[in-house]
């Protein structure tokens, strides 16, 4: 039986595929089809696609409905509570919300028994839990829920109500949110005034827009006088060491069920938190590369399969099949950025998950001065914001303080050689850092880093995703050569 899960209706539609034999055949976000940012539905094409390549045998869906309904009854959202919705598929099954996150990240990693922590903005009624995870004698999954808070109590709304407050995206740019805080500075004060917002915030009092409706008056109106007083670098800054402390009371909490961790929900998306969490967990610490709500699709797909699912690569999007052998596409790209210092990659399946890996990448050269400002200007970002390094795997201790491999982008580390890497350093000296072993990894960024370190003695490329602003990653070949054509950058297929 092939399995289908999918998320939709809140933010970050998305649906997965796994097979009778635990194998994840595709996995996609549905922004990646429809090209709308955060697409909350299922779109079309998406649909068609899926059920043109595979025939399904069952459809899980990663939340319960009617229980969602209860709390967005409860929480003043009467109209979105009684709205008729249409979902993609009938589902076969629903699984409560959290636990999908949590089979996310269990079913996926390398241990057969752990502690799952889950941390969003808010499921059905949770907010926070901790699992207990194994596998029985017959392969399948176990969990034991063991601790949770539920809405109103909420770290990820909490943390999205002060990203809607600084001027960004909520459910959108708290990555920049978290990105700011390097320019912040310690005040116990804020401290211990951020702390107490997360436990006051008014379930009877949404914020009225309809993407933000989960985003409390608590913190945007009724403390603004407080707030005020700082600015917005400084709050950044606070509440993400508010965030920290309450994260290591969760592990600590975590840790009376098991030495191996994993951790999902989109507050796992945060990667400083999480270098220091991989300190606090010993490194015994998985999180799925899409730990989000478009996760969820694949959670609800690994419950319906049942067992420990194979995660062998995060390469399980569309496939544009189209174009160069991979000897002459990576030659092509590193002798443009050997000559204009920037080129545009779409090759292969596209990743899994928000960050790109190296199939739907802009690369440019990080060694100049005016690499960082020339890419932001292109992606329409803010000029602040630095970019992450993607590095052959051999010469990362080299270049950064890091005695491990970082595959998939989760992890913040020191730079070493910052002086000479100006364009993917943080005001902190930090960089969020990819490694690929050129011989084991099977796309195309290997290649391309090999090729580049022979021609400069360089093993090291700003990588980031194919897109702009507000708009989903290069999907397909159409979408690459509207994005080569718009911003003119070259793209290569």
């Amino acid at each position: 039986m092939i399995h289908l899960g999918w998320s939709e209706g809140f933010h970050d539609a998305a649906a997965a595929v796994v097979d009778e034999n635990g194998n994840i055949l595709f996995a996609s976000h549905a922004e990646r089809f429809s090209g709308k940012k955060h697409d909350k539905h299922i779109d079309g094409s998406l649909k068609k696609y899926i059920e043109d390549n595979f025939d399904i045998g069952r459809k899980a869906f990663y939340e319960k409905p009617l229980l969602k309904r209860t709390r967005q009854f409860y929480a003043g959202q009467v109209k979105t509570s009684l709205s008729k919705r249409k979902m993609a598929w009938k589902p076969d099954v629903c699984y409560p919300h959290h636990l999908s996150h949590a089979a996310a990240t269990f079913q996926t990693s390398p241990y057969n028994e752990a502690a799952a922590i889950v941390v969003d903005s808010i499921g059905e009624w949770d907010t926070t839990t901790v699992w207990k995870c194994s596998y029985n004698e017959e392969g399948k999954a176990v969990y034991r829920k063991k601790y949770s808070k539920q809405y109103p109590s909420s770290i990820g709304l909490w943390y999205t109500a002060l990203t809607k407050y600084v001027g960004l995206r909520p459910l959108d740019e708290e990555y920049i949110f978290m990105g700011m805080a390097a320019y912040g500075r310690k005040n116990n004060a804020l401290i211990k005034y951020l702390s107490g917002l997360m436990y006051c915030m008014d379930p009877l009092n949404p914020v009225s827009d309809e993407r933000g409706s989960n985003l409390h008056k608590g913190v945007h109106d009724i403390h603004k006088s407080f707030l005020i007083n700082y600015t917005y670098e400084d709050i950044a800054h606070n509440a993400q060491i508010v965030l920290m402390k309450e994260l290591k009371e969760l592990f600590d909490i975590a840790s009376n069920y098991s030495k191996h961790f994993v951790y999902g929900g989109g507050v796992a998306l945060n990667c400083v938190a999480n270098s220091e969490l991989q300190k606090l967990c010993n490194n015994k610490l998985w999180i799925m590369p899409n730990p989000g709500d478009a996760g969820g699709a694949l959670g609800a797909a690994c419950l319906s399969y049942g067992g420990k699912v194979r995660f062998n690569t995060p390469y399980l999007g569309y496939n544009i099949e189209r174009g160069s052998d991979r000897e002459t596409l990576a030659d092509k790209v590193v002798n443009e950025l050997l000559v204009h210092g920037i080129a545009g990659v779409a090759y292969g399946r596209a990743e899994w998950g928000p960050r790109a890996l190296g199939n739907r990448s802009l690369l440019a050269d990080p060694r100049g001065p005016g690499a960082k400002d020339r890419v932001n200007k292109i992606k329409r970002r803010q000029l602040f914001r630095p970019f992450a390094p993607v590095i052959l795997e051999e010469f990362r201790e080299q270049y950064f303080h890091m005695d491990k491999k970082s595959p998939y982008m989760q992890f913040t580390y020191q730079c070493k050689r910052g002086e000479e890497l100006p364009a993917i350093i943080h005001a902190d000296n930090s960089s969020r850092v990819q490694t690929i072993n050129a011989n084991e990894d099977g796309t195309i960024m290997g290649l391309i880093l090999k090729k580049w370190y022979e021609q400069t003695g360089c093993p090291v490329l700003l990588n980031t995703s194919l897109n702009v602003r507000g708009k989903p990653m290069v999907n397909n070949f159409g979408d690459a050569i509207d994005f080569a054509n718009e911003y003119h950058v070259p793209v290569f297929f």
